[in-house]
């Protein structure tokens, strides 16, 4: 298994995002992949946030390869070509939880989990390797022990769940605004582990958590992961006035969006602006943001396609407390933008400290803070 830094750290690798970069990301996918027929399964729609780009990547990868190929995943947009798909609409089963999953969203995460993955292996197609994302891969690699196929794979799309609900609980200890969910998914990814023959990881921060952990390094496999073609640097940049700060993503505690608003009240240039696209997963965060936005109208919120914003932001900034790769961030490097990471994204990985972004302590809001003044006041990068 070839660690992810050797994508951009040996001397013949072409460096992040350039030329020949992405082509060499795509070969070493083929490359890790299995021979024969896989089904890979996915919770989310395919094309749709992290997960179902994920699993796109996964899909065109096999295709590349000649491999035959089948998909368990959320009905999403219509895909003519690939009529062998098992598409599951949301709520195809009666709600695990019932009453406790309407109204917690720790229990409606675990309800979903358990969800999709009951239904994914009634509805297994045959198959010889299994592919499924973790937290709802459980029945699914049962089945395909049961059944002798030749393998069963396991997509980590985060670092160790022992890691993640560790990050969790200090985001969360930091600003108490919504209840962490993760606790209630630790048993589910632990078992899913021991079932997967193989762990299939986008970033070297997702394996070095696996080693912490005692995973048997040749169990674990690099599948790289690359930003959509279509993110790109306009071909006529807008001029603007200000300087505009994006965050792309869910806006969640753990994803450090109150911590980066705290960030930039400590600044107090009056042409600066936080553009947040994405949205809110709780009442709590919606209330949150709100007051945020009424204090300070500096900030707004777009939900929606976040390539406008990308192309003609000053500056992208992905606070996250854990990001197993972060697609986000990635997405605004191809479209030439300077990122700031936490040291917990995986992506951090493409970052060349000084030429395309800086990688900053996690959680830390005084150098949050600094970081986005420095590029504000055009020192962040080297001349």
């Amino acid at each position: 298994m070839t660690p992810s830094s050797e994508l951009s750290a040996s001397s013949d690798a072409p460096a992040p995002l350039e030329e020949g970069w992405r082509e060499q990301a795509r070969r070493r996918q083929v490359d890790v992949l299995p021979e024969g027929r896989v089904v890979a399964s996915c919770p989310a729609p395919l094309d749709s946030g992290g997960l179902g780009r994920h699993l796109r990547e996964i899909l065109d990868a096999l295709d590349r390869g000649g491999r035959p190929n089948a998909a368990v995943r959320r009905a999403g947009a219509p895909e003519p070509d690939r009529a062998a798909d098992v598409e599951l609409p949301t709520g195809w089963r009666s709600t695990v939880a019932g009453p406790l999953a309407r109204a917690s969203r720790a229990w409606r995460m675990w309800a979903g989990s358990v969800d999709f993955d009951a239904a994914a292996a009634d509805l297994l197609p045959p198959g010889e390797h299994l592919i499924a994302f973790n937290g709802s891969a459980g029945a699914q690699l049962r089945r395909a022990a049961r059944e002798g196929w030749s393998s069963r794979g396991l997509v980590s799309a985060n670092s160790h769940f022992r890691q993640v609900i560790d990050r969790h609980r200090r985001a969360h200890a930091q600003y108490p605004i919504e209840r962490p969910w993760v606790t209630h998914l630790l048993g589910r990814n632990l078992r899913e582990y021991q079932l997967a023959e193989r762990i299939y990881v986008s970033s070297e921060y997702i394996r070095e958590s696996f080693l912490r952990e005692g995973h048997d390094e040749g169990t674990l496999a690099l599948f790289p992961l690359t930003p959509h073609p279509r993110y790109r640097p306009a071909d006529r940049p807008a001029a603007s006035s200000t300087f505009d700060v994006v965050y792309v993503g869910s806006l969640l505690v753990h994803k450090g969006v109150p911590l980066l608003l705290d960030a930039l009240a400590r600044l107090p240039h009056e042409d600066l602006r936080l553009v947040l696209v994405g949205g809110w997963g709780t009442r709590a965060m919606r209330r949150y943001l709100e007051s945020a936005r009424a204090g300070d109208p500096r900030i707004s919120i777009a939900p929606g396609d976040p390539l406008p914003h990308l192309q003609q932001a000053s500056l992208y900034v992905h606070p996250a407390y854990e990001d197993g790769f972060g697609y986000a961030p990635a997405e605004a490097l191809a479209c030439g933008v300077p990122v700031i990471v936490s040291e917990d994204t995986g992506m951090k990985e493409l970052i060349t400290p000084g030429r395309n972004g800086v990688v900053v302590p996690t959680g830390e809001l005084g150098i949050l803070a600094e970081s986005i003044d420095a590029a504000y006041r055009g020192e962040l990068l080297r001349g």
